[in-house]
């Protein structure tokens, strides 16, 4: 990976992007893909499209989610405790002890999940926590001290870690679900500039918001593109660290490839068409199985309209939704490379249907 290209995709994850509060983070997306296309435009909820040539009839998207979990400011005690709703798939498990920030009126507060100490506690009776028993500590003694300090209930929370490299070879942090998605897809524009790459379609670049409660930026962006043809990328569970069924979760590996998705959803000649590629670009691939959806903004695109050929080429990741997501650096280069190759085969007005 280039100096440059590294040096976004750490700032891009260490800013953080709340579900519903992605501005921030959409703002330095944008910035980093502007010279790689021909304009641009932002939907009413925070949804960023790239577009490359704009006045083309047939429209290819590709695409990734920016919203990142996060939690609300639910109650806050006399005492100045705070408890919390869930803004997505967040894991009170993991809180206990983590570091957070609270985006109140004033500006950030640093606040921690506090948990009793071992000592105090019936070690044989603890059960695992959750929403109803995680609590943040800001600092305050009272609720006016909180209010003061600018927090309110309906404040947004995220967690403070930040992006590290391990063993020189993982990429580990919070939020690579699914922001390292949105580098992804802005890494093949900037390709397919320097590489003067001229398609014969408009490719909308598209860095959806809102994935993480239900698809629902991808829902909208897709009604007012309406494309033709639609690969999205996220990412799916590497199965082989403990605890992970590999009968119900499949046998996915960080560092052995892109992985492409068989399921309702996923149209069989585009889905084809990127293994084909992958074989012909040398790309090492797995292989996975979705049942009636994929999860993902995959199957918003695919729903849309009167039906667009869609396709999800996945990023293995451990630890999903923890503030240690961890994807290997490979796979991200080939990820970009394989959906870059894919768009290079594609042709003006494709016809995808099965039969005619």
């Amino acid at each position: 990976m280039r100096p440059e290209s590294f040096a976004f995709l750490q700032t891009y994850l260490n800013n953080p992007s709340p579900t519903g509060f992605e501005k921030e983070g959409q703002k330095l997306w944008l910035e980093y893909i502007k010279p790689y296309i021909d304009e641009y435009f932002v939907d009413t909820y925070g949804t960023v499209v790239g577009v490359i040539n704009p006045k083309a009839k047939y429209k290819v998207v590709i695409e990734a989610h920016a919203d990142e979990i996060s939690y609300f400011v639910n109650y806050i005690t006399k005492e100045g405790y705070l408890y919390l709703r869930r803004n997505g798939g967040s894991d009170p498990l993991v809180a206990p002890s983590k570091r957070v920030n609270i985006f109140g009126e004033k500006g950030i507060v640093k606040a921690v999940f506090g948990w009793p100490a071992i000592h105090v506690r019936k070690v044989e009776q603890d059960k695992a926590p959750t929403i109803e028993t995680v609590f943040l500590d800001c600092g305050a003694s009272s609720a006016d001290e909180v209010a003061e300090m600018g927090v309110h209930v309906g404040s947004v929370v995220t967690f403070e870690d930040e992006f590290t490299v391990l063993n020189e070879k993982f990429y580990v942090g919070r939020a690579l679900d699914n922001r390292v998605g949105g580098f992804m897809i802005a890494e093949v524009a900037r390709m397919l500039k320097e590489n003067k790459k001229k398609l014969p379609f408009g490719l909308y670049i598209v860095n959806a918001v809102q994935e993480e409660i239900g698809l629902r930026g991808a829902e909208m962006v897709a009604h007012r593109i309406n494309p033709d043809v639609a690969i999205v990328t996220d990412v799916t569970h590497d199965s082989q660290s403990p605890m992970y069924e590999k009968k119900t979760a499949g046998d996915i590996s960080c560092g052995k490839g892109p992985v492409i998705t068989y399921g309702p959803a996923v149209q069989n000649n585009l889905r084809d068409l990127i293994i084909d590629t992958a074989r012909k670009s040398d790309i090492a691939f797995q292989r996975a199985s979705a049942t009636r959806a994929t999860g993902t903004d995959t199957d918003a695109f695919a729903y849309s309209g009167s039906g667009v050929a869609s396709a999800l080429i996945s990023l293995p990741l451990k630890y999903m939704h923890t503030t240690v997501e961890t994807v290997h650096r490979d796979d991200v280069d080939n990820v970009t490379r394989l959906i870059y190759e894919t768009l290079l085969r594609i042709e003006d007005g494709h016809d995808f249907r099965y039969f005619v």
